[in-house]
């Protein structure tokens, strides 16, 4: 070991002192170069850390940026959730509803469908109601036809009964306290033609009694009298004389008309505005039995068995229509005033 240091002090004083200085001049460079890399170092140190506190001011931006973000995301994730939640409620009420509405239409197909049924049913049922009301009809027309031609039988048949039966009208009530209505009759007859009683001696009556049976005391009119004849001829002649002329008696004028059934009179007396016209017209009008009109026009003898008939007659005869529509006229504005 001293070997050694007694060596290097021997070397050392060996050494150039040029190579000394050059020493000394590189330790000096050393240390400048040292100094400033040193002084270079806490420049960068002094940026790095300049950067750091800016990326660290930076970072903490960040995190908040990401916090709100992360908040955003957040209630940007609750938003989507309740959307969701939202959409699933939707679709669950649409399929609900569309159940629904699925479930009333078939309801309504079910109900048009059960009306169609009904519909058909009913029409089938009016079809056959229709069919069964035709046939009620026809069966209704038959049975009218028979009533008609019934009534039309029995009206004749009590017509024919009453043949030899005449009604006088106009009798005062007063003469049967005093006579029978058989003398009343026999001096009517007496009065008025004369030669019936002449040829036959006295009239044969079968009966006699005034109609209705029981006197109303408030009617004004007397009762008529219906005389049954035992002799249908002798009726006749009476009949045709009290025609020609009106009959009296004791001053008073009595009217002899053939009795027939309340029927056949009411029918006798729906021509009566008619005749009363065709009278005023000169058409020489008559009613025949047992309700048909005659009158006598243009040289011709035309006879109607309804009024119908008889319109239809005079809406050919535009001249003729007229005149009986003035009565018919007429007639209406005296009904409204009474």
């Amino acid at each position: 070991m001293e070997q050694r240091e007694k060596r290097s002090a021997n070397d050392k004083s060996e050494i150039p002192v040029n190579w000394i200085q050059a020493v000394e001049e590189l330790k000096k460079q050393l240390r400048e170069a040292e100094a400033n890399w040193e002084k270079n170092l806490k420049i960068k140190i002094s940026h790095l850390e300049t950067e750091a506190l800016e990326l660290k001011r930076e970072n903490s931006v960040l995190k908040v940026k990401i916090n709100q973000l992360e908040n955003e995301a957040k209630e940007m994730k609750d938003e989507a959730k309740e959307m969701k939640e939202d959409v699933k409620r939707m679709k669950d009420d649409l399929q609900r509803k569309s159940d629904q509405k699925e479930k009333d239409d078939q309801k309504a197909r079910d109900e048009i469908q059960s009306l169609r049924t009904r519909i058909q049913k009913l029409e089938l049922s009016d079809l056959t109601r229709q069919q069964d009301t035709i046939k009620q009809n026809e069966k209704n027309e038959k049975i009218e036809e028979n009533m008609k031609h019934l009534i039309h039988k029995t009206d004749n048949l009590e017509n024919r009964s009453r043949r030899e039966n005449l009604r006088i009208i106009g009798l005062p009530e007063d003469h049967d306290k005093r006579k029978s209505l058989d003398i009343i009759l026999q001096e009517i007859i007496q009065e008025n033609c004369p030669d019936i009683l002449e040829q036959e001696g006295k009239v044969e009556i079968e009966r006699i009694h005034r109609s209705p049976p029981v006197l109303n005391p408030q009617l004004t009119t007397p009762r008529n009298v219906i005389a049954k004849f035992k002799n249908y001829q002798t009726k006749e002649k009476i009949l045709q004389a009290a025609k020609k002329k009106p009959f009296r008696y004791h001053r008073n004028t009595v009217r002899i008309t053939q009795e027939l059934a309340a029927s056949t009179l009411k029918d006798q007396k729906a021509w009566n505005m008619i005749f009363q016209k065709a009278r005023e017209l000169g058409l020489q009008p008559r009613i025949n039995y047992p309700a048909k009109l005659t009158i006598f026009l243009q040289g011709k003898v035309w006879s109607f068995n309804t009024i119908e008939e008889f319109q239809a007659f005079i809406k050919k005869r535009p001249n003729l229509n007229r005149k009986f529509e003035v009565q018919a006229q007429n007639s209406r504005e005296s009904s409204k005033g009474n």
